[in-house]
């Protein structure tokens, strides 16, 4: 590929120096402004790695999709799912996690750098549970970096702005999906219109 750049040299002779805004906001704890926004965020992407390579994952809560233990630890409660548990299965053998928090509205994202371990202790379960369900584990996180991301990206995006919303019927659905990837084994019709109901009830 030309102008491939393989060296960090070459991306410090394009991009030079970090000024003191990006660096002066590296946190190794909570402080009580990173605190404020950890309690904001509805919703975050969980980055782990395993042997396997990496995976992202969407985590999302009903106020709030990490609570605060300390200041420098942080419980994701391990809500329902898919049964796949990619991350999970990350963490026990790579404990090394980052995550991105979003806070509906605000252009601003929280950035965690971290390390993770799997928990299934009977209290904290008892203690996460939601309307009556508890999680199965919980991802304690032990902070290690914690910062804002600035508002370019989301500003660019749009992300909140409602004109700039993509009307979902245009887009394939999952049921659209599996029935493709399948060969109309699972998904289809049906799927789609049964969703609902089913993540009514296997929402917590």
């Amino acid at each position: 590929m030309p102008h491939r750049i393989t060296t960090q040299n070459e991306l410090d002779d394009i991009y030079g120096q970090p000024v003191l805004a990006s660096t002066a906001k590296v946190s190794t704890v909570l402080t009580s402004q990173y605190r404020r926004l950890v309690e904001a965020s509805p919703f975050c992407a969980l980055a782990t790695a395993g042997p396997e390579g990496l995976d992202c994952s969407p985590r999302g809560d009903a106020s709030q999709c990490l609570f605060i233990q300390d200041e420098r630890t942080l419980l994701m409660p391990d809500r329902r799912g898919n049964n796949r548990i990619d991350s999970l299965r990350n963490i026990v053998r790579d404990p090394r996690v980052a995550l991105l928090l979003l806070i509906p509205g605000a252009g601003s994202t929280l950035r965690i750098n971290g390390r993770a371990e799997l928990t299934a202790a009977p209290a904290l379960l008892a203690r996460l549970a939601m309307k009556g369900q508890q999680p199965r584990t919980v991802i304690v996180i032990t902070i290690e970096e914690i910062y804002f991301q600035c508002a370019r990206a989301v500003l660019r995006a749009g992300l909140w702005n409602q004109e700039a919303h993509v009307e979902p019927k245009s887009l394939p659905t999952p049921g659209d999906i599996l029935a493709d990837m399948s060969n109309g084994k699972v998904g289809g019709k049906q799927y789609d219109e049964d969703w609902p109901e089913r993540a009514a009830k296997t929402m917590w």
